[in-house]
């Protein structure tokens, strides 16, 4: 008989069917909005510290920022450790988990980078049909 305090694993699927589940489609945005993706660039190469992230993202509110990365420690992407300076600080860095998100995140990426032209061409065929040819999109 299954343990059913193991964890389950997605049900396989068939090469036509894309199945995300509620939880991996919260996890994937949480992980891949602007501001996650942002910090984890800022973190990739060493530790920051919470100013240190703001002025590299100076986009990002005070507000965005902590949010983004209480969600990235609660998702054992980042960690915080507290430092024993005066005063006191606080530092992020990346897990052994977080690091292994970049393959895929660099692979969307690529994929973006090679579609964008194509993506960007039929946005404007869309805009022209729904809005009108040379509407202001």
């Amino acid at each position: 008989m299954p343990d059913p305090s193991a964890p389950t694993s997605p049900s396989p699927r068939t090469d036509h069917e894309l199945r995300i589940d509620a939880a991996s489609r919260e996890l994937l945005g949480q992980v891949l909005d602007k501001w996650s993706l942002s910090v984890l660039n800022e973190l990739r190469e060493a530790p920051s510290r919470f100013n240190e992230l703001r002025r590299a993202i100076p986009a990002v509110s005070q507000k965005s920022l902590t949010s983004t990365l209480r969600r990235l420690e609660r998702n054992g992407i980042i960690e915080r450790r507290m430092l024993s300076t005066r005063p006191v600080s606080v530092e992020y860095r990346i897990t052994p988990l977080g690091k292994t998100v970049r393959e895929p995140i660099d692979g969307l990426l690529a994929w973006a980078a090679t579609h964008l032209p194509a993506i960007d061409a039929a946005r404007q065929r869309f805009d022209d049909e729904v809005l009108g040819p040379g509407e202001d999109h």
